[in-house]
This record gives C-alpha cells, sequence and structure tokens, in this order.
C-alpha cells in the first residue's frame, strides 16, 4: 500500500470522529464493534476493528434444567459426551 494514497477523509467533532461509509463497507465495521488504536513511534496511527458479534452461543445447547445435577462433582463435564 503506498503511504501517498488517501482512502477517505473525516472531521472530529468534539470527542467523536465519523468513519466514512465505504471504508466501514470495506471492513464490515458495525454498530458495536470497537476499534483498538495504536500510535506509532513515527507518529502513525493504526487502528484494529474489533467485530463483536451476536449469537456466539446460539447452537450452545447446555443444561435444560431437567436433571438433578451435583455441580462439585458434574460442573466440567456439562456438554461432554
Amino acid at each position: 500500500m503506498s503511504t501517498d494514497r488517501v482512502d477517505a477523509e473525516s472531521r472530529v467533532s468534539g470527542n467523536q470522529a465519523n468513519i466514512p461509509a465505504r471504508i466501514r463497507r470495506e471492513l464490515d465495521i458495525d454498530d458495536g464493534d470497537q476499534l483498538r488504536w495504536e500510535i506509532e513511534d513515527s507518529g502513525t496511527i493504526r487502528v484494529e476493528v474489533v467485530q463483536l458479534r451476536t449469537g456466539t452461543f446460539t447452537d450452545f445447547d447446555g443444561y435444560t434444567g431437567d436433571a438433578e445435577t451435583d455441580v462439585t462433582d458434574e460442573h466440567d463435564s456439562w456438554g461432554l459426551d
């Protein structure tokens, strides 16, 4: 990537800056995602997108509450066949 290339620009308003729509679409940035900022020795800012997606446990069966359990003996074995 060339250092002379400008992908997009935005302005700061108060303590906030907007991410241009084209950048959001290209990087698949959505509501709730986080940005991690790092300032390099050269003064360059690096931004990492941390995508926080919902539904992480949608396929998790878990314990249904239908049988008695003894948590001291069984807490590490739930979900194991």
